[in-house]
């Protein structure tokens, strides 16, 4: 517990986090009144996680890669093992902080999303009923908790803001769209990409007209994609524990 402190007491020492918090609510919550408002029918409740799916992901995995970072960058993190030698307690005490933080913000931007879409159009049914909708939802924050951890992992194995912030939104919004564009092979290997199988955890069924991944025949069932997201996080965050225990500070 007191490590735990002790990086929350580090993190929030820095004005990152909370830049990169308002940041990602006001993307998230902001893109969805903006859909809401433009939108001539009713909302549905697929809808209103455009912005905070999608978007404001990237905001998130950026202020959990630069919490690594700016300890490397500053040379802080020598005073944290000196402090903790052992390295791995460290590190995977700023994962769990990170992550915990990372979770609460999706939750946030995921429920406010839902609620100003219901302030702007009070007339769209945004009731969350089924199991398929609170997954949708609430699953969101899921999403962010172990994408913070990946972006983690990222950092510890780049320690540069700039490389591990440019592999991250590259992956992220850019490549495993890209990937699909391969004639034949490329909508198999999405089926297998760690960010296509959690919109694909969030998605409410394949009849949902924001259904994710489109056209991709996935293997796993959609807690099953979560739980495979959640594998490659933990799995980066291994090699780069490793890493991290084996090299220079």
């Amino acid at each position: 517990m007191t490590l735990l402190a002790v990086e929350r007491i580090k993190l929030f020492s820095t004005r990152s986090p909370y830049w990169c918090s308002a940041l990602a609510i006001v993307l998230g919550v902001g893109l969805t009144a903006i859909i809401a408002a433009a939108s001539e029918e009713q909302v549905s409740l697929g809808l209103t996680q455009i912005g905070s799916a999608q978007l404001a992901i990237a905001v998130v995995l950026v202020m959990a890669a630069i919490a690594v970072t700016t300890e490397y960058r500053f040379n802080t993190i020598r005073s944290t093992f000196l402090a903790v030698p052992g390295r791995t307690s460290a590190l995977v005490a700023k994962a769990t902080v990170v992550a915990l933080i990372a979770g609460v913000l999706g939750e946030i931007i995921a429920f406010g999303s839902v609620g100003i879409a219901k302030v702007i159009s009070p007339s769209s049914d945004l009731a969350i009923n089924s199991a398929a909708e609170w997954r949708h939802v609430a699953g969101v924050g899921l999403v962010y908790a172990i994408g913070a951890v990946m972006a983690v992992a990222v950092g510890i194995l780049v320690r540069q803001t700039a490389g591990a912030v440019a592999i991250l939104l590259v992956w992220q919004m850019i490549a495993e769209g890209l990937i699909g564009i391969i004639p034949k092979a490329g909508i198999k290997i999405q089926a297998w990409l760690p960010f296509t199988n959690a919109t694909h955890f969030l998605t409410m069924g394949a009849d949902s007209p924001e259904q994710g991944g489109a056209g991709i025949d996935f293997k796993l069932s959609q807690w099953g994609s979560l739980a495979y997201f959640a594998g490659i996080a933990i799995a980066m965050l291994v090699v780069a524990l490793i890493v991290a225990k084996r090299r220079d500070a």
